[in-house]
């Protein structure tokens, strides 16, 4: 189980360490390394959340998600994407922007580092209109029932979510305006660059997620009719396909998958210049990281992990919600790449570990029911 779920991962690793050695020797390799494990710590609860949305789709998306998927996740977010921004923010043509990242290291980091406010207002955005919809839900489980029942309760007021995100996003662009007015700094005018990048981000995950969530109900609407219209297929000879709908369904959960996985990668990207600002060490480390990533998920959704562990996908949600914090304070002030890992990787132990204890009261009451029950005979 554990070889076909990360096969391709191991090959993909030994691929692109051997890569990097014969790019830039020794050095290169353990640049690489590193970065693959920043990538695999950054992103292990965007492994949880896709697997909760994977888990619905069939082996066969589940397969394009590990292959064109992982394509886009490598070679679109981890290479491409960063020549994009530069481009679009240094308004070069996209033969300069790529001359440019092989050729002049330096210039390219600092470009991208000046992108960075746009950056994180539509990736924090996104994350943050996830994490809302999700804490706004009326769940018949709750991890923190004294934060999630009140929360649920006032989630029952239409586009309490939406409302909440424009309200932090308005204090996030006006604070932005003020620091970089007080401090002298040469972004003033960024302010207004982060409110139009954050209400691209909700404006994404409103329609990519909106389309998804529609074909899903269709979906569910179709298998519930599943039975009835088997029976009148045989009763007229027409045999009735929900193929379609279950493609279009298909299709738009994954790319929901897609965009909140570039949502995820985008501090990865950032950070990763901490380490290198070598575009070509940069995708192969992250690249290797991402393919890791997209096998956790898979693993989780083959495991039935996130039936048996009924909180980890709580603590998921709860990591995601502090990334998207994290994100929207760094268009103000750099934080750590070590400290949001480790707020994702604590928020999921916790949760792990809660549903471990949970676990263990259920299986004490059916045991202390079971010898009642004895008795009573």
């Amino acid at each position: 189980m554990v070889l076909k779920t990360f096969g391709w991962s191991f090959a993909v690793t030994a691929l692109g360490l051997v890569a990097a050695v014969f790019y830039g020797g020794w050095t290169a390799f353990g640049l690489v390394a590193i970065l693959s494990i920043l990538e695999v710590s950054l992103s292990f609860d965007n492994a949880v959340v896709n697997a909760g949305v994977l888990k619905k789709m069939s082996e066969f998306w589940q397969k394009i998600f590990l292959t064109i998927g992982i394509l886009i996740a490598v070679f679109g977010m981890r290479l491409v994407f960063p020549v994009v921004i530069v481009s679009i923010t240094a308004q070069l043509g996209p033969i300069e922007a790529v001359d440019l990242a092989l050729n002049d290291h330096a210039r390219y980091e600092e470009l991208v580092t000046d992108a960075h406010p746009a950056i994180a207002a539509f990736g924090g955005m996104f994350l943050l209109m996830i994490f809302l919809d999700f804490i706004f839900e009326d769940r018949e489980i709750k991890w923190l029932a004294w934060l999630e029942r009140p929360l649920s309760k006032l989630g029952k007021i239409d586009m309490l979510a939406a409302c909440v995100a424009l309200i932090i996003l308005l204090i996030t662009a006006t604070t932005f305006a003020v620091h970089a007015h007080q401090y002298g700094g040469v972004h003033v005018d960024k302010s207004s660059t982060v409110l139009l990048a954050g209400v691209a981000g909700l404006v994404t995950y409103m329609i990519v997620g909106g389309l998804s969530g529609f074909f899903e109900d269709k979906l569910e609407e179709e298998e519930e009719r599943e039975h009835e219209a088997e029976e009148e297929a045989r009763r007229t000879g027409k045999p009735v396909s929900a193929a379609k709908l279950v493609g279009k369904a298909a299709f738009f959960m994954f790319m929901y998958l897609e965009v909140l996985d570039a949502s995820f990668s985008f501090d990865g990207v950032i950070g990763a210049f901490a380490v290198s600002n070598d575009p070509v060490v940069i995708a192969l480390g992250l690249g290797i990281g991402a393919m890791y990533v997209r096998s956790l998920t898979v693993y989780l959704v083959r495991q039935g992990t996130l039936d048996d562990y009924v909180y980890l996908e709580h603590g998921a949600h709860y990591a995601i919600g502090a990334l998207a914090a994290i994100l929207l304070i760094t268009i103000q002030y750099e934080v750590p790449e070590v400290v949001t890992g480790l707020i994702g990787v604590a928020l999921i132990a916790w949760s792990f570990w809660s549903s471990v204890r949970r676990n263990q009261r259920l299986k004490t009451h059916e045991e202390k029911e079971e010898v009642l029950a004895a008795k009573e005979v």
